[in-house]
């Protein structure tokens, strides 16, 4: 057994650092959703910020849109054009996601400075394009809600997680040919 771990050195590391930095990360995010909640940002700060900046967008595209809390569910009603479409749970904005990207940044990491910036900008745009796919996502569903599941289920998760599998692979690829260079 020693000597598989000694032969596989890195991919150990590599193991550890991801699994240990998404528990962490993931602990501290339970720890956030369990004592950070209040009723002024119902269900909680980041959710509710989601749900607000979700709404300004689809604004922006011309629709009406109004947001509030679900009386009997942790989550936001999203009403566009005076159509309740969907609820904004929790897990719609993103920070899990988040987490699972910054885990890989640090298990593949570089200097410091690089991996916290890297990681940071990261963050910000899976943020960010988190809120144009919940608003679209809600688009999506008033104007074609036949096809409500295969966009919630299919095509929105495959637009967030692509988009972090290519800052997957861009950070891959930077510090591959960091690694090049310095041989």
């Amino acid at each position: 057994m020693r000597e598989l771990i000694k032969k596989n050195k890195s991919v150990v590391k590599f193991l550890f650092l991801f699994g240990g930095s998404y528990l962490i990360l993931a602990l501290g995010y339970q720890a956030y959703l369990s004592y950070f909640s209040s009723e002024k940002y119902y269900p909680d700060y980041v959710t509710h910020l989601v749900s607000h900046q979700s709404k300004y967008f689809a604004e922006t595209l011309g629709y009406d849109v109004v947001i509030t809390p679900h009386p009997t569910d942790l989550s936001m009603k999203f009403i566009l054009n005076n159509d309740y479409v969907a609820r904004i749970v929790e897990g719609c904005n993103a920070i899990s996601v988040m987490i699972l990207f910054v885990a890989f940044i640090i298990a593949f990491h570089s200097s410091f400075k690089k991996t916290f910036l890297f990681g940071l900008a990261g963050a910000t745009l899976i943020y960010g394009l988190n809120i144009i796919r919940v608003a679209l996502l809600c688009i999506g569903i008033h104007e074609y809600p036949e096809y409500a599941p295969f966009l919630h289920d299919i095509i929105f998760p495959g637009f967030i997680y692509g988009l972090v599998f290519l800052l997957w692979m861009l950070w891959v690829r930077m510090n591959s040919n960091r690694k090049t260079e310095d041989s």
